[in-house]
């Protein structure tokens, strides 16, 4: 069976990749769609949070990591999925998941969610409070792969230099 654990990414923390990991093991191949054409403004560009989910995620056989624009239903009928993989850190986000699995559902019936509940260790880590901390001059280390702790350093250094980062 074919999943897709759809999102910005922007950029993928740990979190992001104790949910992948933990769906590739339910799965017979899971596709991390990365969305680039999100409603929020993005730190990095859609090719960058590619390259960063496909570095993070390199060691999984199953997992593939692509962009995609439109409609997340339509992208899934693309790759044949049958399931979408949501994460869930704290009650607030049920309640976003459960009215955009409805509404995907009207839009898809043949498809279903899959809510899996995030990693204790990482419950509290969201790719906002990752940025803030960045561009705050802290370590993120602890919540990010060091190539992702990189990236979000050089991108907090050319803001200060007075260039203005990816899509910021």
């Amino acid at each position: 069976m074919i999943a897709v654990y759809p999102g910005t990414f922007d950029p993928v923390h740990y979190g992001h990749i104790d949910i992948a990991k933990r769906a590739a093991e339910l799965f017979d191949k899971l596709i991390v769609g990365v969305y680039d054409r999100p409603q929020k403004r993005v730190m990095f560009p859609t090719e960058v949070r590619v390259a960063m989910a496909r570095e993070a995620l390199a060691d999984v056989a199953n997992i593939e990591v692509e962009s995609y624009s439109g409609l997340t239903v339509d992208f899934m009928r693309r790759h044949g999925a049958q399931v979408m993989v949501r994460g869930l850190r704290v009650i607030s986000d049920f309640e976003l998941e459960y009215q955009m699995a409805l509404t995907n559902r009207r839009l898809a019936p043949e498809i279903d969610t899959v809510c899996l509940m995030t990693s204790l260790e990482y419950a509290f880590i969201s790719s906002s409070i990752v940025k803030e901390i960045a561009f705050a001059g802290g370590s993120v280390s602890q919540f990010v792969p060091p190539h992702v702790e990189r990236a979000l350093l050089e991108l907090v250094k050319r803001r200060g230099e007075g260039a203005v980062g990816a899509a910021l």
